[in-house]
């Protein structure tokens, strides 16, 4: 199978890895049909395993690989790898900051009734994820293009177990989206509409990503390390707070281990 793949376009590769992702955060939206309410602690497990998958993904899928190309096309090596990875996180940071001010701006603006404001926070939540989606899509397709360059860590392997682990992460997030719209009063139909909505993003910036890097090979390690910075930033900033809200939070680091650990050992049992 892994042979059969390797004759396979990376683009495509990349447009199918995102695909996957974009179709796990839709099955995670689909819960709507079934239950109106998630259990917490099935939700928060969810998202430290995820994290921890990410985490992983982040060194041995993406900046492994930006050290191996960094080193061979005689970059400095420690300046690209924290100029590249710094931006990554940063750039998020700063639409986060510009749309919470947004946010913030919208809401002195209206007097509504509590339950439309509850609604306008959902809709700010599908927006939020949705940016965030962009740099995993875009992580996906950067490891599928680096293949050809032939790099220890730049896999086949290791980019599917990326795109993998991405799509872990993807399904409670398909879930958060949609089960609080059903209870804001949304039919299921509108609810995982707007759920699924969220990860379409994935595919588009998932063959931007592996576009960029066939075209111009000196921007791989830019691209690997600027995608692991923005993951690590949503893992920091989303994933891990999230799987932290209930009353087992040793339990929840410890599947954080264990999607690290899972991780780890997949990759180096296929590298």
């Amino acid at each position: 199978m892994i042979e059969f793949l390797n004759n396979v376009s990376p683009i495509l590769l990349a447009f199918i890895a995102t695909l996957f992702t974009y179709s796990v955060t839709a099955i995670g939206a689909a819960l709507v049909f079934i239950f109106k309410k998630i259990n917490k602690n099935v939700m928060d497990a969810m998202l430290g395993f995820a994290a921890g998958v990410m985490i992983a993904a982040s060194y041995f899928s993406l900046l492994s690989p930006a050290r191996d190309m960094a080193e061979s096309l005689s970059m400095n090596v420690t300046l690209v790898l924290f100029i590249s990875f710094f931006s990554g996180g940063l750039l998020l940071y700063i639409g986060d900051k510009l749309f919470n001010l947004f946010d913030k701006k919208l809401s002195k603006k209206t007097n509504k009734e509590n339950k439309n404001n509850s609604f306008k926070r959902c809709l700010m939540l599908i927006t939020s994820i949705t940016l965030h989606n962009i740099p995993e899509g875009l992580a996906v397709g950067v490891a599928f293009g680096s293949i050809i360059y032939g790099l220890d860590g730049a896999t086949l392997s290791s980019a599917l177990l990326l795109a993998l682990g991405i799509g872990l992460q993807n399904f409670p997030e398909g879930t958060a989206v949609s089960v609080p719209l059903r209870r804001e009063g949304l039919s299921r139909k509108k609810a995982f509409f707007y759920g699924q909505l969220s990860g379409i993003v994935e595919p588009i910036s998932g063959v931007l990503g592996a576009l960029l890097v066939l075209k111009v090979r000196l921007l791989l390690p830019y691209l690997l390390s600027f995608a692991a910075g923005a993951m690590i930033y949503v893992v920091v900033q989303e994933l891990i707070p999230e799987s932290q809200t209930n009353k087992r939070k040793e339990l929840m680091a410890l599947f954080t281990l264990i999607g690290f650990s899972v991780m780890m050992i997949l990759d180096i049992a296929l590298g």
